[in-house]
């Protein structure tokens, strides 16, 4: 253990361009459970039913019955040491940007700056029909009475800026995710399986130009035969290990 912890850390130390690859893992340890999981969501929720483009026109009370429970779990959940030591990595110039299947909005409540939010985030709203933008603020006045929210121009479902079941990620998300990935040198993957595409294929994009691959997951996942070093840890304790290896760079 202390081995690859040293050997991960040396890497990261020398490596020109570390991205992250982030997904629901590095969150549990906050209280957020993975919304496939037991607990999750979607246990007791049908995605389509309440997370998809069907749903904002057909569901739109069942819409906002699922988002007052999530967003009211991600106010709830604070960064853990994960979430903290990637915001460390950011400050000393090491880690160039977080590429994150998340919308909980935790690293960046725990000071990172440059987050990528591949699915969206949960802190921004809008219209669904009119555009008109709202913010979280405004949200925390909703409650079981007086939901769908509605737009106040032109009475259209408000939603969050995520992206639906059934809808594309945003051509500018995914150009300047590939962007980072064409230039990293070396990829951290952590809480994240590799079951959810396209996000899925990034860490490849960075095996094949060359990165090398260093990923914290605990249990089996689609990135066995890419990681050159893998943790069956959580982030929470293997995280704040390598970066206690690691000083500044040059």
């Amino acid at each position: 253990m202390d081995e690859k912890i040293n050997k991960a850390a040396q890497w990261i130390k020398e490596a020109k361009y570390v991205v992250a690859f982030t997904g629901a893992g590095i969150s549990v340890p906050s209280g957020i459970p993975d919304f496939r999981s037991p607990g999750g969501l979607w246990s007791h929720f049908d995605p389509w039913q309440v997370c998809s483009d069907w749903a904002l026109q057909h569901n739109p009370k069942g819409v906002w019955e699922f988002l007052l429970e999530a967003v009211f779990m991600f106010n709830k959940a604070e960064p853990n040491p994960a979430h903290l030591s990637l915001a460390e990595l950011e400050r000393r110039g090491i880690l160039k940007c977080i590429i994150t299947q998340n919308i909980d909005g935790l690293h960046q409540r725990a000071g990172s700056k440059n987050v990528i939010e591949f699915h969206g985030g949960c802190t921004k709203f809008y219209c669904n029909n009119c555009g008109k933008n709202y913010f979280l603020n405004k949200f925390k006045e909703l409650t079981k009475e007086n939901i769908p929210w509605l737009c106040s121009k032109c009475g259209s479902i408000v939603r969050p800026d995520i992206v639906f079941f059934g809808e594309q990620i945003p051509l500018k998300t995914s150009f300047v995710s590939q962007e980072h990935c064409s230039k990293a040198d070396l990829m951290l993957i952590i809480g994240t399986s590799g079951e959810v595409a396209p996000a899925n294929t990034l860490p490849t994009m960075v095996k094949q130009n060359g990165g090398k691959i260093i990923e914290i997951n605990l249990g089996e996942t689609a990135y066995k035969s890419i990681s050159d070093i893998r943790f069956n840890q959580g982030a929470e304790e293997v995280l704040p290990l390598i970066v206690s290896k690691i000083g500044g760079k040059d």
